[in-house]
């Protein structure tokens, strides 16, 4: 089964129509649902987007990606063991535009040894992983 991980970005194109990806986000998601892949998060990912879509489109949002599209992945979860990794990819990168949810992506990948993403984040090309679409 193929396994693709997917970041805010794409979560965030998924449900907001205005979004310029949000056509391009959803026929990515429907033929990725269509093929059965495994799609993967983390939990750090899950709260940036469920916090950015409440903050910016509202309430009803964040409910809708949560009812719609959060039971239909499966969420890594980061926890105290791994945390300490992850900041540490933040520092030892040394960039002011790379963040700890994307630090935390790049890691829940290569641990998973997941090689695909559905993103629109340049970030994670520049990490060697595929960008979907």
């Amino acid at each position: 089964m193929e396994k693709i991980f997917v970041d805010t970005s794409a979560f965030f194109a998924l449900v907001h129509l205005g979004d310029e990806n949000y056509k391009q986000a959803l026929f990515t998601w429907k033929e990725m649902i269509k093929r059965n892949a495994a799609l993967t998060t983390n939990n750090y990912v899950v709260v940036e987007c469920f916090s950015l879509l409440q903050s910016r489109l509202g309430i009803q949002a964040a409910r809708e990606f949560e009812t719609r599209i959060v039971p239909l992945l499966q969420i890594e979860w980061i926890g105290e063991q791994e945390h300490p990794a992850i900041v540490n990819l933040v520092f030892s990168a040394n960039r002011r535009q790379l963040s700890l949810v994307d630090c935390s992506g790049f890691e829940t990948m290569r641990r998973l040894k997941i090689e695909k993403v559905f993103t629109f984040d340049s970030h994670f090309r520049e990490r060697g992983f595929e960008i979907i679409p």
